[in-house]
This record gives structure tokens, C-alpha cells and sequence, in this order.
């Protein structure tokens, strides 16, 4: 049976608390050999790190994910630092710029307007103004903490697993300057056969997840029709994004075998070749994965 990796799961999530051996085992039964747990910040680094010393087929990556920048420390670096010293640890992220839901989208984050109600409870109108200058902050400390895991990447030998929603070009020009010692996956891939081909073109890698196997997926199977084996990689982001025919439920390691035969199909191998291209990218982009 071919075997394959799963490159980005959230194995510390509250979703896998009550059965995580059985999940293990379930990958395991599907020829699911390895498995990458990703961080999202200290606390779920530190999480992952205890998780991958528990199961030997479990590597970690540790970062913070751009989303949750407004709660970070103001500097990252001697934490993951001193995480990456953990032989487990094999990367650095998630990290990146998401600019899909922004301050000013938030209804908490508005700046109140003239119009809205006044303290007494009387009102000449009661519309939220958006405020930019939020926006630019959220952005702007997003930015700084991508920047400190490039910075760490570069330092330690380390890549980065990249997020971005909404942010191709400034995320492309901040990886830019780091590119010739730092690579980077964008993982859960989504965008056109341009923007693979400007990623890999500096270097840097694509994955694919169970968005594949959907209905709708034409445009993320098109793209991977024109990526080349040896480019890119696959991954669940589980707990999320099962896929066909466990979309809307709970996604696992195990269900990289039927990203697999989707991806197979629309490359036009064998899942054998598959496995032998995906895990090599695997293997020579995150250190140690052995």
C-alpha cells in the first residue's frame, strides 16, 4: 500500500481530546506514516511539542498564526528560538498575513460614529463607522510577526509554513528579501496557476488539501494539473476540510488517502509515484523528517 504524509494537522485541538490514539491508529491503517501537528501560538506549540515526544510518527512545527496577532508578545523570537531546539520540531509556523476578516469588519472594532446613540440613551442614528487605521495596525503586527519567524528560519536552518488569505503580494514581498535561505509551503493552496508558479518560482512550495476532492474544487484541481510532482505536497488542516465523502465532519490524518487518489487522478500517476514525489518534498523541506 502506498503511503503518505500529512503535512498540516492541528492534532492539539479541542476536536481530537476525547480519541487522538484512535486517530493515530486510524492514519496509521490508511498508510498515513507521518504526521505534521502545526502551532498556532506558545501554548499550542508547547502542545504539539508534548504530542510528537508521545507518538514517534508525530512531528511539530511552532509558530504563531497570523490571525492571532493582536495577542502575541511583542517579540517571538527567543521562544521560538529555544522551541526549535527540540529535535521534533521540524519548521516554523503557521505564520503569514490574513486579511479576509479585518478589525474594521468586526462590529467590536468600529469606531462609534457621530451618529450613534449618546451615553443617555438618545440617538440621532445608531451606523458604526469602519476604522482604517485599525486595519493598518492588524496588518502592520501581522507583518512584524512574519518577519520575526523569517528572521528565526533564516538563523536556525529552519522553513516556514506560510497561511495568507487575501494577501498573496504582500506576503510574496515580505518572504522575498529571505528567500534564498528560507523556503516556505503555502499550505491549504487556493489560488490560480499565476500565483503557484510566482511562489515556486522563489523557491518555495504549494499544498493541497481536502478542497481537492470538492464539487466546486475545479479551479484548486486545475492548478495542481499544472504543478509539478515534485512541488508541492499534501495535507488535511484537520480538524477542518474534510474531504469527499466526509465533508462536514470532523477531518483526520487518515483521510489524506482520499486526497491522494483525487490528486493521483488529476496528475495523471500512480499513487505510488504520488507517494514517492510527495513524501521526498516532505522529506527535504522540513528538517529532520526522517
Amino acid at each position: 500500500m502506498p503511503t503518505f504524509y500529512d503535512t498540516h494537522a492541528h492534532l492539539d485541538y479541542p476536536d481530537f481530546a476525547d480519541d487522538l490514539p484512535e486517530v493515530i491508529a486510524r492514519a496509521q491503517a490508511a498508510g498515513i506514516v507521518k504526521i505534521v501537528t502545526i502551532g498556532t501560538d506558545l501554548e499550542s506549540s508547547r502542545r504539539g511539542i508534548q504530542l510528537a515526544e508521545q507518538f514517534p510518527n508525530v512531528s511539530v512545527v511552532v509558530g504563531w498564526h497570523p490571525c492571532e496577532a493582536s495577542k502575541a508578545p511583542e517579540d517571538l523570537r527567543p521562544a521560538l528560538r529555544e522551541m526549535a531546539r527540540h529535535p521534533k520540531v521540524v519548521a516554523l509556523g503557521e505564520t503569514g498575513l490574513d486579511y479576509h476578516r479585518l478589525p474594521s469588519q468586526q462590529r467590536e472594532s468600529r469606531k462609534p460614529s457621530p451618529l450613534a446613540p449618546l451615553p443617555n440613551g438618545s440617538a440621532e442614528g445608531r451606523k458604526a463607522e469602519p476604522d482604517p487605521a485599525a486595519d493598518e495596525r492588524y496588518k502592520a503586527r501581522q507583518a512584524e510577526l512574519f518577519r520575526q519567524h523569517l528572521e528565526m528560519a533564516a538563523e536556525l536552518g529552519l522553513n516556514c509554513v506560510i497561511h495568507q488569505r487575501d494577501a498573496l503580494e504582500d506576503t510574496l514581498a515580505q518572504l522575498g528579501p529571505f528567500a534564498t535561505r528560507v523556503r516556505g509551503v503555502f499550505h491549504c493552496f487556493a489560488n490560480d496557476v499565476a500565483a503557484m508558479r510566482g511562489i515556486l518560482e522563489m523557491g518555495s512550495l504549494v499544498s493541497f488539501t481536502g478542497i481537492l476532492t470538492f464539487k466546486n474544487g475545479q479551479n484548486i484541481r486545475d492548478t495542481l494539473a499544472a504543478t509539478l510532482l515534485d512541488e508541492f505536497m499534501l495535507e488535511t488542516d484537520c480538524p477542518y476540510l474534510a474531504p469527499v465523502p466526509y465533508r462536514g465532519k470532523r477531518c483526520e490524518p487518515a483521510y489524506v488517502k482520499e486526497i491522494a487518489e483525487v490528486a493521483a487522478q488529476v496528475k495523471g500517476c500512480s499513487l505510488g509515484e504520488l507517494s514517492e514525489a510527495t513524501c521526498a518534498t516532505a522529506k527535504k523541506f522540513f528538517r529532520g523528517l526522517a
